[in-house]
């Protein structure tokens, strides 16, 4: 509703421009095409924030490892000599490993010292990139390019396409599965409940005998897994060189795809895909009518507040229960 209050207000023909921000993106092949490709990246990231915050940790430095673990897989796309199906999987294993590695340290740091891991994180972002962009520059870079841009990659490191006349590439089913194996990781497992727990009270589950520090490093470990293995996986099925020059978002993206997902493995396949959905509708839309995409900034901006509102609101309820069952 709020989407459409606005395309009314900008737009001299509302009804066209609401039916094309709504219907385009699934009217031809190619374009529900680009929805499913921008939804894959946000599966990723989505999946490795909603572990972070299931455990109450609130981390954004999936998008640094999402940018250098690209930059990781890009080096053994490059120069690595393997077979078709071993290349990609060793470029994505790599750039998983490297996302792991990095995140841990983080999440030592909340474990060990208590360190903000907010903090901490937005600072690796901005060294990861600072660092990933100098291996672009210097070591990667094709200087017979007329632009910023590694050398091409091997054949052999790029991931298949799926269905023909788009982008889609195998990524998706990796995406998938690892969705499907964490959710039944979170609330399956022993371990899964023990995020659990640690993210609800950090302090009753230390009492109930989990050890919350281990927890912690534990689900950074597998963030940063996800995070690195989802740059990787973007770099290998979209590109055919490495040409990023600035973090891509997926990382800052992945929180709001998190929060719409409230935290659930399974819905982040539904909010990565709707997040998709309406920013492929709303740049078609500023191609074929007079609302501007930057509208979908807006939109964006409404849905975190009313999420927002929302966890304040049950936040609010939760403590005037406590306090009414104190009184009785």
């Amino acid at each position: 509703m709020v989407a459409f209050l606005i395309i009314s207000i900008v737009s001299s023909q509302p009804w066209q421009t609401i039916k094309i921000f709504l219907l385009e993106p699934v009217s031809t092949k190619a374009h529900f095409g680009n929805v499913v490709e921008m939804a894959i990246p946000l599966m990723f990231t989505g999946l490795a924030l909603s572990l972070l915050f299931k455990a109450n940790l609130f981390n954004l430095g999936a998008e640094g490892i999402f940018y250098f673990s690209g930059v990781v897989a890009a080096s053994i796309a490059i120069h690595a000599h393997l077979g078709e199906w071993l290349h990609p999987a060793a470029a994505v294993a790599a750039g998983g490993l490297v996302g792991a590695a990095l995140s841990a340290i983080p999440g030592i740091l909340k474990a060990k010292w208590n360190a903000n891991e907010l903090v901490t994180s937005l600072m690796f972002n901005s060294i990861l990139f600072g660092v990933g962009l100098y291996l672009l520059n210097y070591k990667l870079r094709d200087a017979k390019a007329f632009a910023n841009v590694s050398y091409k990659f091997e054949p052999t490191a790029l991931l298949d396409k799926l269905v023909p006349g788009t982008r889609i590439h195998s990524g998706l089913l990796i995406a998938l599965l690892c969705i499907v194996a964490f959710h039944f990781f979170v609330y399956k497992t022993k371990w899964g409940y023990e995020l659990r727990m640690t993210g609800i009270n950090r302090e009753f589950a230390e009492y109930s005998g989990i050890r919350t520090a281990r927890v912690i490093i534990l689900v950074h470990l597998l963030a940063g897994l996800i995070a690195g293995m989802g740059g990787s996986i973007e770099v290998l099925g979209m590109y055919n060189r490495f040409q990023w020059t600035a973090l891509p978002g997926y990382g800052f993206d992945g929180a709001l795809v998190a929060m719409l997902a409230k935290n659930k493995p399974l819905a982040v396949v539904g909010a990565a895909l709707f997040l998709a959905y309406i920013r492929v509708g709303a740049d078609l839309m500023a191609r074929m009518s007079d609302v501007p995409s930057e509208m979908i900034a807006i939109i964006q901006a409404v849905i975190i507040l009313l999420i927002s509102a929302e966890q304040f609101l049950k936040f609010w309820k939760n403590r005037m229960l406590l306090k009414e069952a104190a009184k009785s």
